[in-house]
C-alpha cells in the first residue's frame, strides 16, 4: 500500500551538481542537458522539483524549473537552502538569480538557521528523502554531489547523470 509522503515522494525530483569551477563543460551545454532531463521527468510523472540553490548547477535548474511553470501549471518549485542568509556572501549575478528563483518558489524551507560545518549535507539528505528521482551533474570528484549521488543510491533512488545520459 502506497503512503501519502510515498505518493508525493514519487511525483517529486531533486538536483544535485558541482559549482561551476568544477564543471569541465560550458555552461550553455549543462543548461541544455538540464533542461532535457527536467523535461524527460515531467513526461515521466514529476511535477515537484527541489532546488538545493547553490551557484551552478542548483541554480541552472530552478532557472529552467521556473520557465516550464509559465507554461505548465502543475510544474511546483521548492527551494531548499542550506541555511538562513546561504547567498550572502556571493558575487552580485549569483545572488540576483538566487533572489529571482526564490521568487519564483512555491516552498522555501532552510534546513538551518545559521551556518554548520553538517548543513550541505543535511540539505543533500532533506533533499533526496522527499524525492523519487535525483538529477545530477557529476563529473566523478569527490564532494557533496558524490555523496548526495551515494545517499540517493543507499535509499534506492535513482540518478539520472546528465553527464553520462544515461536512462531515466
Amino acid at each position: 500500500m502506497m503512503t501519502v509522503a510515498t505518493e508525493k515522494r514519487a511525483s517529486r525530483c531533486c538536483f544535485t551538481g558541482h559549482r561551476p569551477e568544477k564543471l569541465h563543460i560550458p555552461e550553455y551545454d549543462v543548461k541544455e542537458r538540464l533542461g532535457q532531463a527536467i523535461d524527460i521527468a515531467i513526461d515521466r510523472g514529476k511535477t515537484v522539483f527541489i532546488c538545493g540553490m547553490a551557484r551552478g548547477v542548483d541554480l541552472w535548474a530552478g532557472q529552467a524549473v521556473a520557465e516550464r511553470k509559465k507554461e505548465n501549471p502543475l510544474i511546483r518549485l521548492i527551494c531548499a537552502t542550506p541555511f538562513t542568509g546561504f547567498e550572502r556572501s556571493w558575487a552580485p549575478h549569483w545572488q540576483e538569480l538566487y533572489h529571482e528563483i526564490a521568487r519564483n518558489a512555491d516552498y522555501k524551507v532552510a534546513i538551518s538557521s545559521s551556518y554548520s560545518s553538517a548543513c550541505f549535507q543535511r540539505r543533500n539528505v532533506w533533499m533526496v528523502d522527499h524525492s523519487g528521482l535525483v538529477i545530477a551533474a557529476y563529473n566523478g570528484e569527490a564532494g557533496g554531489t558524490q555523496n548526495t549521488i551515494q545517499y540517493a543510491d543507499r535509499c534506492g533512488i535513482p540518478v539520472y547523470n546528465i553527464l553520462e545520459v544515461p536512462t531515466i
